[in-house]
């Protein structure tokens, strides 16, 4: 579906590089005085990914997900130190000032709210010099946290204290932490629903099968099961025939660990007209699409990481004949794919890119496809495919066939 508009756009250029920080934290705040002498705590809970999806000589670009596992927050404020003397150039969604090595970074004014379970994840590019180590902590809303949500509890006394237990986890390595293989998952019951659902900001499905919108089939222009606004996160979904058009990512997005049992006319559209828009589909799995899974009709960058398809025709097209024309960017990192014939179309006219890492493929399967992208109501042609250095980028190493 096309239902996009604008034209600001950002060129990634170099080679991938994916460095992960998962730092897991969690602090009781300071102690806020009430009525009647009781004190009360505030939990402050979250984790923070950081990933360098993208790195050339002196440059890089980054991702930062932030995912609260504590109370709801109405305003966040995330810091970090870098330790080789990197700096921010540019950021996307969240404003940020650097002091030395420290780098803050405030919400915007429409992603400041934060509930428990929700995701955000401002990205920006950056310069370095010798060497680009991920930071090993993070701050929130001013507290240095760790180990596992927090909870909220009361006490008597009117005395302020803290109670902060500290555990710091840091990974580096070429990305993501699974390789998209392993069992399907079983769904915990079943969820009959007819109409687009809006979720907001957050979504977690607990696991339940979804299914009831549109025919099941390839019928262009039919609903999504979900709606996910700009910002947000769906995550723990199974979907089943007829999903209709499955998920659409209104703005930037996060699809955590969420199946589709049989693919209708597409596992999930991306829909930002924002060239710094970001899309994230970590974990999770696609069976039976018989066009793509991943559709790609605004701007903006998607990761698809930890993820396994199978019998589709691509895993991600990059829209070739849409109302509007825009710079498109892929980056796949620990993905399997079985039965597949493409892992992603894009289109070379555009400055479109595809980079990928720790692919496994089943049967032959063509890892990166070249089109020219045409106006609306043509058709877009294939003009090559393969690792080139200038859209498509990938080695050997980085393919594994079975």
């Amino acid at each position: 579906m096309d239902l996009r508009t604008g034209t600001r756009k950002r060129k990634l250029t170099g080679r991938l590089a994916a460095i992960t920080a998962a730092t897991s934290v969690a602090a009781m705040a300071a102690a806020m005085v009430v009525a009647g002498g009781q004190t009360a705590y505030a939990a402050v809970g979250c984790r923070v990914d950081y990933t360098v999806t993208n790195q050339w000589s002196g440059g890089f670009g980054a991702n930062v997900t932030l995912t609260n596992l504590g109370d709801a927050l109405s305003t966040w404020t995330l810091e970090w130190t870098f330790t080789a003397g990197q700096h921010v150039d540019q950021m996307w969604g969240g404003d940020f000032t650097q002091s030395g090595s420290t780098v803050t970074v405030r919400n915007t004014s429409w992603n400041g709210s934060l509930g428990t379970g929700a995701s955000v994840t401002p990205g920006f590019n950056g310069s370095w010099s010798g060497s680009n180590p991920a930071p090993s902590s993070f701050k929130v809303n001013g507290v240095t946290c760790t180990g596992s949500p927090g909870s909220t509890s009361t006490s008597t006394s009117t005395s302020t204290s803290t109670t902060t237990s500290r555990t710091t986890t840091t990974t580096t390595s070429t990305g993501g932490g699974g390789v998209g293989d392993g069992p399907w998952p079983t769904d915990t019951g079943s969820v009959h629903q007819t109409t687009t659902k809006a979720v907001g900001s957050y979504f977690n499905g607990g696991m339940k099968r979804y299914y009831g919108v549109g025919d099941g089939g390839q019928g262009e222009s039919q609903d999504p099961m979900f709606e996910v606004a700009n910002g947000g996160t769906i995550e723990n979904v199974i979907l089943d025939a007829p999903a209709g058009d499955g998920i659409h990512c209104l703005g930037s997005c996060t699809i955590r660990n969420v199946w589709w049992n049989d693919v209708g006319e597409d596992a999930a559209t991306f829909l930002s007209s924002s060239s710094s828009a970001t899309y994230l589909v970590d974990g999770g799995g696609a069976k039976s699409a018989s066009d793509k899974v991943f559709q790609h009709n605004g701007a903006g960058t998607v990761t698809i990481r930890n993820f396994q398809v199978h019998s589709a025709g691509k895993l991600y097209r990059a829209c070739g004949n849409c109302s509007t024309s825009y710079q498109r960017h892929v980056v796949m990192d620990g993905v399997t794919a079985r039965s597949t014939s493409t892992l992603a179309g894009i289109n070379t006219n555009w400055g479109d890119t595809a980079r990928f890492s720790r692919i496994t493929v089943y049967g032959s399967t063509s890892i990166c496809v070249k089109y020219k992208g045409v106006p609306k109501g043509s058709e877009p042609t294939k003009i090559g495919e393969g690792a080139d250095g200038t859209n498509c980028f990938y080695s050997p190493s980085d393919i594994t066939q079975r």
